[in-house]
């Protein structure tokens, strides 16, 4: 029975339905044939949706809307190109800098794509820099979005855990610099073998006035965080004051948010929710099922009954997180697999935190790896080159993101350090 839920839905995905409609289809299979009455079905979904943290999703996604409608993706990339635009690859480099900037925004890795990818690609590539190059750097530097705070997948993981949200969020802001300054030494070293262009040295003024515009996608990580940790609200209520915020800025501040967009930029969010709320709900009622057939237990046992030594039992989960992650969407895999791996990982000795991050950024790596890299996809779209081209060119980013998921797995503090500081 486990095994046709597992080729039921494997097949679906590879036949290209979506990855929601896959766990539904899969799961009602399995419900006919064990002779399951098809009322567990609304149960589960609602079971999975029933919580107040997962509230908050919508919040910030709607606050990531109205602040990437008010100006905001243009200020980052400006204070980034006035910052690096002097080096060799310089607009390379500010690329990633806007991903970091973006991500303190948006939390998901697609949105920082769509965004980032459709100013700074045609741009890139107007300056001389290869299709290919461009989409590469943009796919990859979008990664860093769900991991630096506020991130969507972490949100999920605090609440299939009871996890603090605060405490993963600040668990992320390590990995995630790490990350986009490790993504910033191939593209500076490309550049230069490549002679791509650099632009004129700014002066001080010049970079002062656009941190200055820049600065107000900054504070809103700073409040969201603040507000967590110290107590002031929850995070369900921290993405409301995100709204709030992302509201004034926009209309008050930077004055590029047209109130008459607003029903547009609304309804652009509830989709985007509800596309994520079915998936929650649909992997919930999936992750149901594998706990009757006793899958987690059964993984469980096979990882450890190949090896207890905790190098060899994280290298193995990490294996497989990074194969799932190459089919499967990350949200998805997280509400399965999550429940399923850290038992195991509690049982080596991994800190929940610490693999709440490890896991979030190993399928995020998936996201630009075929074939459902959904981020390598809308790159290469933007950059209208082949997804193959895009893909080599790849291959030096995906090695630093995997050398700083090895990080994250063998260096606990990295990612505990600085929960511990708010204990």
């Amino acid at each position: 029975m486990a095994a046709l839920l597992f080729i039921s839905f494997i097949a679906l995905i590879f036949l290209g339905v979506p990855v929601a409609f896959s766990l539904g289809l899969s799961s009602l299979l399995y419900l006919f044939i064990a002779d399951i009455p098809l009322n567990i079905i609304p149960q589960r979904m609602f079971g999975g949706l029933n919580s107040f943290v997962l509230l908050c999703i919508p919040g910030f996604i709607l606050a990531g809307n109205l602040m990437n409608a008010g100006g905001i993706t243009e200020r980052i990339i400006g204070f980034a190109n006035n910052f690096f635009g002097h080096i060799r690859g310089g607009l390379g480099l500010a690329n990633v800098g806007a991903s970091m900037g973006f991500a303190g925004i948006s939390g998901t890795a697609l949105a920082d794509t769509a965004s980032i990818g459709s100013v700074m690609i045609p741009s890139m590539k107007k300056q001389g820099y290869g299709a290919g190059f461009s989409a590469a750097v943009t796919a990859s530097s979008s990664t860093v979005g769900p991991i630096i705070p506020p991130s969507l997948p972490l949100i999920i993981v605090g609440t299939l855990a009871s996890l603090s949200i605060g405490d993963l969020f600040l668990a992320g802001a390590i990995p995630g610099l790490l990350l986009g300054i490790g993504l910033m030494i191939p593209t500076y070293l490309i550049s230069v073998k490549r002679n791509y262009p650099k632009g004129e040295r700014q002066s001080l003024k010049a970079i002062g006035k656009s941190f200055v515009g820049a600065f107000w996608a900054i504070l809103m990580t700073v409040i969201i965080l603040y507000g967590i940790l110290g107590g002031l609200f929850t995070p369900t209520e921290a993405s409301i004051v995100a709204v709030l915020y992302a509201f004034v800025i926009g209309i008050f501040v930077y004055r590029e948010l047209p109130v008459k967009k607003i029903p547009k930029i609304m309804l652009d969010s509830m989709t985007t929710t509800a596309s994520i709320m079915l998936l929650v709900g649909f992997a919930n009622l999936f992750g149901w099922i594998m706990v009757r057939e006793q899958i987690p237990q059964l993984v469980a046992e096979s990882i450890l009954g190949i090896s207890t030594n905790a190098i060899i039992v994280i290298l193995l989960v990490n294996l497989l997180l990074l194969f799932v992650g190459t089919f499967m969407e990350t949200i998805a895999a997280l509400v399965i697999l999550f429940p399923v791996l850290l038992p195991v990982a509690v049982t080596v000795g991994m800190d929940p935190i610490q693999f709440g991050v490890m896991m979030v950024l190993n399928l995020v790596i998936g996201l630009v790896t075929p074939p459902v890299g959904v981020c390598l996809f809308v790159a290469s779209q933007i950059g209208k080159v082949s997804i193959g081209k895009t893909a080599r060119e790849l291959l030096p980013f995906l090695g630093v993101s995997l050398a700083v998921l090895m990080l994250v797995a063998f260096v606990p503090s990295i990612t505990t350090f600085l929960p511990s500081l708010f204990e």
